[in-house]
């Protein structure tokens, strides 16, 4: 390289593009489990994606205004005689998301489905007790 020549990125792709990998998209670009919340009287009501996720693979926790989700996404091997994996472009492994709602959940009465690749969370805000002045004996 040529140190008086400043460098010059189209340049250097076309040198050397006969020996990078090239890449047919980025893994940043996935995102592992999209959701959608919504907010009505009662509480509310997520539903997040997960397809290829088994429904023994999902552990939901509830701790507060805070809901995690954790899943597995497991690679089944289906290997044929004469075949072979050229690109396989699908995530496989722990996949997660935590996310603070505005108001406590009541856990007990969470209710949780898993159907067609989604999981339906119910859930309803945690009674406020009323505030209540303490005397002091």
């Amino acid at each position: 390289m040529d140190m008086m020549k400043p460098f010059d990125p189209v340049e250097d792709f076309f040198r050397g593009f006969f020996v990078r990998p090239v890449e047919f998209g980025k893994k940043d670009d996935v995102a592992p489990m999209r959701i959608d919340v919504r907010e009505n009287a009662e509480g509310f009501e997520v539903h997040a994606e997960m397809p290829g996720v088994r429904k023994e693979d999902i552990q939901v926790q509830v701790d507060g205004p805070l809901v995690s989700i954790t899943a597995e996404r497991r690679q089944e091997k289906e290997e044929r005689d004469g075949e072979r994996v050229i690109r396989s472009e699908r995530y496989f492994g722990k996949i997660a998301r935590s996310f603070q709602l505005g108001a406590d959940i009541d856990a007990e009465h969470t209710l949780a489905r898993f159907a067609d690749g989604v999981l339906t969370l119910q859930l309803p805000r945690k009674e406020v007790q009323p505030k209540r002045n303490i005397s002091i004996g």
